[in-house]
Order: C-alpha cells, then structure tokens, then sequence
C-alpha cells in the first residue's frame, strides 16, 4: 500500500499506528510462544502435562511463556492449575489457522546434521 505521495508508508517502530501489529509481533516471535498456543488449543493442560509435550522446553522457560502470555491475555490459569486459551487466544489461533493450513501444504526442508 502507498500513500498519495507514491511512497510506502513507515512500518517502523516510531509509527504509533503499527503498534498492536508489532507488539503481537514481538509475543508470537518469541521462542516456544507458538508452540504453547498449538498445545493448548484442544483445551486445558495442567503446567506438567505441558511441559511433557513441550520437549525440550524447560520448566522455567514455560513458566517464563505461559506468564508472558497471560499478561497478554491470551491464556488464563485456572484455580485448578490448568492452563487455557482465553476468547483472544481461541481468536489469535483463528488468526493463525492459515499458517497452519500453509504448512500442511509445504512440509519443511530437510533438516541438516548439526
């Protein structure tokens, strides 16, 4: 998209209207960060039960992601200790869902020995 003058318009930092889409930039790029939201979408996981599915995620990093994103207010910890999507979580997956669907389509590059 460009302006009247013809040039494309700032997408920087500075530019208060970008803010939202940057800030959910900066929680979704975060390591692990996707992966929670993937786990958690079927429904409530207690902190164990997700930390198994996590890999090799450690315990204070989950603990690290799931605060992160309860301050968003995409996830919410229930008085049982289960985690689980808020309405904006169940919403960020819809968001989400084409990248999904892409994936499915384009399986990734063979991995190379380290």
């Amino acid at each position: 998209m460009r302006s009247a003058s013809g040039a494309k318009p700032s997408r920087g930092r500075a530019d208060p209207a970008h803010a939202p889409m940057l800030a959910t930039m900066d929680l979704i790029g975060q390591r692990w960060i996707l992966r929670v939201l993937w786990e958690l979408e079927p429904g409530r996981l207690g902190f164990l039960e997700l930390r198994r599915r996590m890999g090799n995620c450690s315990s204070s990093m989950l603990s690290t992601r799931l605060q992160h994103l309860q301050t968003a207010g995409v996830i919410v910890k229930n008085p049982d200790k289960t985690y689980e999507l808020t309405p904006a979580g169940h919403e960020l997956g819809q968001a989400l869902q084409p990248l999904w669907d892409w994936s499915k389509r384009w399986p990734p590059p063979p991995s190379t020995p380290s």
